[in-house]
């Protein structure tokens, strides 16, 4: 069966179409323009509904289904980056960040991007594509603590030079780090993209307060207000939060609030 070239061009309208194939499918306007082309061109519908029950891969998920069974959810495209970022080593991300941190580790410590590595998770966290939103990638070095060995002689356990750890996370870090890049723009969240052996990688979303779009923006207006500026110096993102245990609650979590390092409330 030849079909026209402008339903090869258009692949909604080919799936479409051919829901007629199958029984029990809903017969759209651009499936009677389909069967019109092949009257006209001497086929026979009928003999064209028996033959070509074309399975796509669109349809096994429930496109030209009759009737579309209860609870059933269709999965966006967001779903499906999310379950392959979820396992990198088992799906298509593990070889494709090879490639990609082959270029990165060539690149600047910070480097501004136009759209970000991973759409889902970005979108998640408030991005959106439109002006005012900046996507950076920041290089951050792995491990603990390197502080200078001491001059003079003493026990290696009183060296003071190993076994040291920050107090902040590495995530955090690189949002400090890319802020003082930016110094116009505020933070409003990040997320990992990578690692090898001797850095980790991570995807800092800026935003512009005084940028008439941000201002007009229901959603994220409100980083535009006086309280909310330098937020990530003093650890009022999520990862700053989370090392601040702030994400605890309830029985347990008593002397987090309002700061692990003060003491308890009333105390001079």
């Amino acid at each position: 069966m030849a079909l026209n070239a402008k339903f090869l061009d258009k692949e909604t309208a080919v799936h479409s179409a051919f829901r007629s194939f199958n029984k029990g499918a809903i017969v759209t306007e651009s499936t009677r323009v389909l069967e019109r082309f092949i009257f006209n061109h001497g086929g026979n519908i009928q003999n064209c509904r028996r033959t070509n029950r074309v399975r796509w891969d669109v349809a096994q998920t429930g496109l030209n289904r009759k009737h579309k069974m209860r609870g059933e959810k269709r999965k966006m495209a967001y779903k499906y980056i999310a379950e392959a970022w979820s396992k990198p080593e088992n799906s298509y991300v593990d070889e494709l960040m090879q490639q990609r941190l082959i270029a990165w580790r060539k690149q600047p410590t910070i480097v501004r991007i136009e759209n970000p590595t991973r759409l889902d998770r970005a979108r998640k966290l408030g991005y959106k594509a439109k002006q005012g939103f900046v996507i950076a990638r920041t290089r951050v070095r792995r491990g603990g603590r390197q502080k200078p060995r001491p001059q003079s002689g003493r026990r290696p356990k009183r060296m003071g030079v190993a076994k040291f750890k920050p107090a902040k996370s590495l995530r955090l870090i690189a949002e400090e780090r890319t802020a003082k890049k930016f110094p116009n723009l505020e933070v409003l969240n990040s997320y990992w993209v990578g690692e090898d052996g001797r850095h980790k990688w991570f995807e800092v979303i800026m935003l512009d307060p005084s940028h008439p779009v941000i201002k007009t923006d229901k959603d994220v207006n409100w980083i535009t207000q006086k309280q909310h500026r330098s937020r990530v110096f003093r650890s009022l993102t999520s990862a700053g939060k989370k090392v601040r245990s702030l994400r605890r609650k309830g029985k347990g979590a008593e002397k987090v609030r309002p700061s692990k390092r003060r003491g308890a409330k009333g105390a001079k």
